[in-house]
């Protein structure tokens, strides 16, 4: 019997266990979605007026990987809630949970 082609990413049919370990080389923000530039998870940041494709995740993206990932060690709080400054809401998070969320992504 031949065998069938598929199409589309041939990343994207393996396991996860495996898909994972190929992805390792890309920075690990782009398991999130990009809130700059609305890439889906595990697709590489864009420059929408040019069309161009990103080497780095745009620096949001990189602030909503760690805020998903890390608890804030300035703030103390937990993943998926906001980063504040004395109860004001900020629009990154402070730089030691990026420290954190690296330390858990390695």
């Amino acid at each position: 019997m031949p065998r069938q082609r598929t199409r589309g990413d041939p990343v994207s049919q393996l396991p996860d266990s495996i898909r994972h370990i190929l992805r390792a080389k890309q920075h690990p923000a782009r398991a999130v979605a990009c809130p700059h530039c609305g890439a889906a998870p595990h697709r590489p940041c864009v420059v929408r007026s040019r069309n161009t494709i990103l080497a780095q995740p745009h620096p949001a993206r990189v602030s909503a990987w760690a805020q998903t990932v890390a608890c804030c060690p300035d703030c103390q709080v937990e993943p998926a809630t906001p980063c504040h400054d004395e109860g004001r809401a900020r629009s990154t998070v402070h730089a030691r949970r990026y420290k954190e969320a690296e330390v858990t992504a390695a």
